[in-house]
């Protein structure tokens, strides 16, 4: 039985051997397992003396007493110690079962039973290593059969599946796993069985059993084999690895989350349109975040009705009411043929207050939440609101969080996920509100800068001229194209002042910068230069006291070292401040002053780091003229340099800004030149040419205010004019009012002979009494009818009230009841006094009250 037992019986382990001694003591049979144990072959052993052959001489005494002992009929077990036969000796232990027995001669044998001590004391320590490892592991341990069938399990693996190790033996896959997870662990044990090839970090899904929490088990698999190599089956290491896998998604959704947040940063914000940073949210947040979201803003955020944010405005009070008009701005989502209806329509479904039937808004629509749902909620506490899914639809759960900026509620925002999408956790709330936060950030600034844009849009546009500017001899046209939406507001002007004499001021300017300081900055300067005109300073005189005004503003409180005028010094602290302060604080504009004179076709032009004008003459190409550039407004110490032309009937002139003529695209001489080419043929319509110029020229719209000033010359007619010198003489005032009464029936202005005869009466007499040198008398019909008296005395007049006892002192007084508008300036040889009469407009003479004719006393 020992020599034919089958492959993976006991014997293969524990190395049993047998022979036989006969009655002379000596080895009669040997077994080939003894030949095995001891290394010796059957015909070296039979015959000899076990105790000379095998055991050591130390102890072959009390050997030979118990062969003789067992000879006599005694059996005896024990361990005896032997050795290999050889030089190289190796010395073992064996447990012996010596089994007295009889020859067939009736003689006295023995049968001995061999067991290697070693190999059962190697057995016995592997068991209880196994069963250390099996039964005191923290691990799941399991053992299946060839048949796929539990054959052992570990106290743990019951732990975690229920009951005892013991009752899991039988069972097979199918009852701890169900469907494709089941499937695919069979399929795993199969292989390894098949193959050998061991499987680790096997990730298994499922619920243990009483449990309806997902976990997930990470498992090591390897065949089994027996001491001769057959395969005995699988052996099974699992662990729970369920907290692992949830501090890796975790993880994962704290790496995600950081990139969404870094995305939003370089993606949100971008564009200062209030609906374009909305599409921006839901650009990063769709699908990397969720699948589907939508963006609403309140209505009066968008129309720019609202107030300033923590002002208490009307925004914020509809905010807080939860019942203000949203509109949808945006939507998005990741789900192939999703409509923006798809999205919730942020009321709790089942509710009374549940907008059934009606559906969510539609993109671009005005919509209220009701008062008592989560969107409304969400609007009025400032908090994130959890919108749970219909079961009739396909959307999971939604978020809707409030946008929030400053304390100001901005819009809602909702974020949904799909069924079949992992819900949304903690971690994804304080993302979602901080997505929010950052686009409200975005849409808050966007909503300010569109406030100042929009007012100084306007502050500019109320400063520039309204309609289309008349002036006496000149036809002109204007265009100024602001910069779009993309760009902030600039300081460019430009505007046509009447002066007396019919004279008009031409004027275009540019504040350097933008924003609404620059448009602030560009009124008043326009504002000083209209007050400066009507002084009427020479050019360069307007723009040295223009430059003074400028570097005031620059100064804090706007004061200036000096008064515009040149006079005298006052402390403040710019008297103190360095020229080379930070120019950032200074307010710089570019500025070209004309006064044309449509009496003598003469321009003078002062220039302050302006670019220069263009003159078409008929027949001519463009020019260019060379008006010394200066320096700009707000620098100061230079002065300013007046050129005087004389230009022909129906010349051209253009005044213009550098975003006509100058972009990033190309240099400023390309634009120079380009400009001189479209005003080739100035004979066209003005208008006509205006838009040609604007055309052709490749201005880059939006990236520059735009202003272009346009007059074609139209000099007065000479007998439009008239013009007199009289002597300083007292006989002078009747011959002035002969010549004044002459010309005006002359020019059929008969109801105006009886005013002008009285006025220009006084003004000759207070020339003849204040005045010095030889007296001028000059009368102008154009849109209305002016006077001038010029003579060589350098004092003004001054009206003043006249006492009851005074005799004289009323003239003025008198001027300024009957005429339009009356004035003097100064002339390089003295002084001018004027008046102005409106021309008849067909109707009676409007008769002065006794009221206002007893005012005058």
């Amino acid at each position: 039985m020992w020599q034919s037992s089958p492959p993976g019986s006991i014997y293969d382990y524990i190395r049993v051997a047998s022979f036989s001694i006969g009655p002379d003591g000596l080895i009669e049979q040997w077994s080939r397992r003894a030949a095995g144990l001891f290394g010796v072959a059957a015909h070296e052993a039979v015959g000899r003396d076990p105790v000379e052959a095998f055991i050591p001489a130390e102890l072959r005494r009390d050997g030979r007493r118990r062969i003789g002992e067992v000879l006599d009929g005694k059996e005896w077990t024990g361990l005896v110690p032997f050795r290999m036969p050889g030089e190289d000796a190796v010395h073992g232990l064996a447990e012996i079962y010596v089994m007295p027995s009889e020859t067939t001669s009736g003689e006295r044998a023995a049968v001995c039973i061999v067991v290697d001590v070693r190999a059962l004391r190697l057995i016995e320590t592997d068991l209880a290593a196994s069963q250390a490892i099996f039964g005191q592991s923290p691990f799941g341990f399991v053992l299946f059969g060839t048949d796929l069938t539990v054959v052992r399990a570990n106290e743990r693996f019951a732990t975690v599946f229920g009951g005892r190790a013991d009752d899991h033996q039988g069972r097979t896959v199918g009852d701890y796993l169900t469907g494709l997870e089941a499937d695919r662990l069979t399929a795993t044990l199969e292989h390894v069985l098949a193959t050998g090839d061991s499987v680790t970090d096997l990730q298994l899904v499922g619920t243990a059993p009483g449990d309806t929490e997902r976990r997930h088990w990470s498992m090591n698999l390897y065949r089994v084999h027996s001491g001769s190599g057959r395969p005995i089956g699988i052996a099974g290491l699992a662990t729970d690895v369920t907290r692992r896998h949830i501090a890796a998604r975790e993880a994962a959704s704290a790496r995600r989350n950081l990139a969404l947040l870094n995305e939003a940063s370089a993606r949100i914000g971008n564009s200062l349109d209030l609906e374009t940073t909305a599409r921006e949210l839901l650009d990063v947040a769709v699908p990397g975040f969720c699948d589907l979201a939508a963006v609403d803003l309140y209505q009066a955020l968008l129309t720019g009705e609202e107030t300033a944010p923590g002002s208490g405005g009307s925004l914020r009070r509809e905010a807080v009411g939860g019942s203000a008009g949203l509109r949808r701005v945006a939507f998005a989502s990741a789900v192939s043929d999703a409509l923006p209806d798809t999205v919730p329509d942020g009321t709790a479904p089942g509710t009374a207050e549940s907008r059934s039937g009606t559906g969510p808004p539609a993109l671009g629509a005005v919509h209220h939440y009701p008062f008592g749902s989560p969107c409304a909620i969400a609007l009025r506490t400032g908090h994130v609101e959890d919108v749970p899914g219909d079961d009739r639809g396909f959307v999971q759960s939604t978020l809707a969080v409030p946008m929030v900026a400053h304390d100001t509620v901005v819009g809602l925002v909702q974020f949904s996920r799909t069924k079949g999408s992992e819900p949304f956790g903690e971690r994804d709330r304080a993302l979602a509100t901080e997505l929010a936060a950052r686009a409200a950030v975005c849409i808050d600034n966007a909503r300010l800068y569109r406030r100042e844009h929009e007012r100084a849009l306007i502050l500019q546009r109320s400063l520039l001229p309204p309609g289309d500017p008349e002036a006496a001899g000149l036809d002109i046209a204007c265009r100024y194209l602001p910069g779009n939406t993309a760009t902030e507001v600039g300081g460019d002007w430009f505007d046509v002042i009447e002066l007396p004499g019919h004279r008009t001021a031409l004027v275009v300017g540019d504040v350097m910068g933008r924003g609404l300081r620059a448009a602030v900055a560009m009124g008043e300067l326009r504002t000083a230069v209209r007050t400066l005109a009507l002084l009427d300073l020479e050019p360069a005189e307007v723009l040295s006291a223009l430059d003074e005004v400028a570097r005031g503003l620059g100064t804090p409180g706007g004061s200036t070292s000096s008064d515009a005028g040149g006079g005298a010094q006052w402390p403040s602290r710019a008297a103190h401040k360095s020229r080379e302060a930070d120019l950032s604080e200074v307010y710089l504009a570019t500025c070209v002053y004309a006064v044309y004179d449509p009496v003598t076709r003469r321009c003078t032009f002062a220039n302050a780091g302006h670019l220069p004008p263009v003159v078409v003459e008929p027949g001519e190409a463009a020019l260019l003229l060379d008006v010394p550039p200066g320096m700009p407004l707000g620098v100061g110490g230079e002065p300013f340099e007046e050129v005087e032309v004389e230009l022909k009937e129906g010349a051209l002139l253009a005044l213009y800004t550098d975003g006509l003529v100058e972009s990033r695209d190309h240099p400023l001489d390309e634009g120079l030149e380009a400009l001189r080419e479209a005003l080739a043929e100035p004979a066209r319509p003005l208008e006509d040419v205006c838009d040609h110029v604007l055309s052709s020229l490749d201005t880059r719209h939006g990236e520059d205010d735009i202003a272009l000033l346009m007059a074609r010359i139209q000099g007065l007619p000479a007998d439009a004019v008239g013009d007199w010198r009289l002597p300083r003489e007292p006989r002078s005032v009747g011959r002035a009012r002969e010549l004044a009464r002459g010309q005006l029936l002359a020019w059929n202005l008969d109801d105006l002979v009886d005013t002008t005869e009285l006025l220009v009466s006084e003004l000759v007499t207070n020339a003849l009494r204040y005045g010095e040198g030889e007296i001028r008398l000059r009368l102008l019909r154009d849109r209305t009818l002016v006077c001038e008296v010029w003579d060589a005395g350098l004092v003004q007049p001054r009206r003043r009230r006249a006492r009851d006892t005074d005799e004289g002192g009323r003239g003025l007084q008198l001027v300024g009841l009957l005429s339009a508008a009356w004035g003097s300036r100064r002339t390089p040889r003295g002084k001018t006094v004027w008046f102005e009469l409106p021309l008849p407009a067909g109707g009676p003479a409007v008769e002065r009250t006794v009221e206002e004719l007893l005012s005058m006393f």
